[in-house]
């Protein structure tokens, strides 16, 4: 693949989460699939995430299920508890419960242990690093992709995996920064030792609830429950840092969180290192695709991580979207990529709008809507 200009039938622009299931499920559906990923080469990025067994079944269909399920925590239930006393607000049973009832595990886990498992799945010479996509002409029988590395690919569809700041939304509806929620999350990983020194118990799962829906959601992320996570929510009046994230700091844990419930104060205790992430917003799309191009993920429904969905979605809409696509072939690309945005833009949405209002599982009630959901046999259209 070294003439000047080469052929691809589907480019995946993107090989983060979304754009990796996207590549293999499209890959054994029988299409010929390339992706092409900005970053020089895989690294083990962010912390932690959650997947449900409505994605499960989807890394069922890929053939990482089961390894993944070794790998990541399976919490009995998800809990939700008052930050000040400790009152508990629901108790979401999961565990066997789910396996029987949502038809396949939640599991927690290291986002880039998971994304490791996900890069493995697929064939080297079809993964392309250090490819920044730094133009695109959308011809009658294909899109022609320039990369800044020189590279010249003619691709048959492309498939845009490729974030909240992506270039394929450019493309299709012009360019708009994203917009600051008001809200910022604190990340840490937590000192094993110094939280266990505390002998207290620290559950698989459990969001810790304050005024104005400031909250610590607190999580394994290793089967044997050698590592243990934190995501914050907490409001502010904006973001000031050209960065995409910065350091914080215990002292600023302690000025938040301070004066909580005992497991909480451990928490702060065991924090050593920690930074802070703006959370960015975008309005729901009217458009999801144009001519050769879709969107999938982040790129069309980007949503603030209160719900522990929004890799979910996208991981939901590269099923969905290689679905429409085995319906019509590659020929038929304009039906499927209708049928794919019909069947997931109400999902999606309401998805966006409760991840962005923070409410999720705070009180007791039945998330079958969202984790019995499978998006291999789900209706089309």
């Amino acid at each position: 693949m070294k003439d000047s200009s080469e052929k691809v039938d589907i480019a995946v622009i993107g090989a983060g989460l979304g754009g990796a299931a996207a590549a293999a499920l499209l890959a054994n559906a029988g299409f010929s699939v390339h992706t092409f990923e900005q970053a020089p080469a895989f690294t083990r990025l962010g912390a932690g995430i959650h997947i449900g067994p409505n994605v499960m079944k989807i890394f069922r269909r890929i053939g990482l299920e089961k390894r993944l399920g070794e790998i990541g925590s399976h919490p009995e239930f998800w809990f939700s508890r008052d930050g000040r006393t400790g009152d508990y607000l629901s108790r979401i049973p999961l565990g066997d419960y789910g396996r029987k009832e949502y038809g396949a595990s939640y599991i927690t886990i290291h986002r880039g242990d998971m994304h490791a498992e996900q890069i493995a799945a697929l064939p080297e010479d079809r993964l392309h690093f250090g490819h920044r996509l730094n133009a695109i002409e959308e011809r009658e029988k294909d899109v022609l992709l320039t990369f800044d590395n020189g590279r010249r690919v003619e691709a048959g569809l492309v498939v845009g995996a490729d974030g909240i700041n992506s270039m394929i939304r450019e493309i299709l509806l012009g360019p708009e920064k994203p917009r600051f929620s008001g809200w910022v999350g604190h990340r840490a990983l937590v000192n094993m030792d110094k939280l266990r020194a505390s002998g207290l118990e620290f559950e698989a799962c459990v969001k810790w609830w304050w005024e104005a829906s400031r909250h610590i959601m607190a999580y394994a992320t290793k089967g044997d429950g050698s590592e243990y996570y934190y995501v914050t929510g907490v409001p502010v009046t904006g973001w000031e840092h050209e960065a995409s994230f910065v350091d914080s700091s215990r002292e600023e844990m302690e000025a938040i969180f301070g004066g909580s419930h005992p497991v909480v104060q451990a928490l702060i205790d065991a924090t050593e290192t920690v930074t802070k992430w703006p959370f960015w917003n975008r309005d729901p799309l009217n458009l999801w695709s144009r001519g050769r191009l879709v969107m999938l993920g982040d790129a069309c429904h980007p949503m603030r991580p209160h719900m522990a969905q929004g890799a979910c979605m996208a991981i939901e809409d590269a099923a969905v979207l290689t679905r429409c696509l085995e319906e019509t072939g590659t020929e038929g690309y304009r039906v499927a990529f209708r049928l794919y945005e019909a069947t997931r833009r109400e999902r999606a949405t309401k998805v966006q709008t409760i991840s962005n209002a923070n409410t999720w599982l705070k009180e007791q009630e039945d998330p079958a809507w969202v984790y019995a959901y499978d998006p291999l046999t789900a209706a089309l259209g």
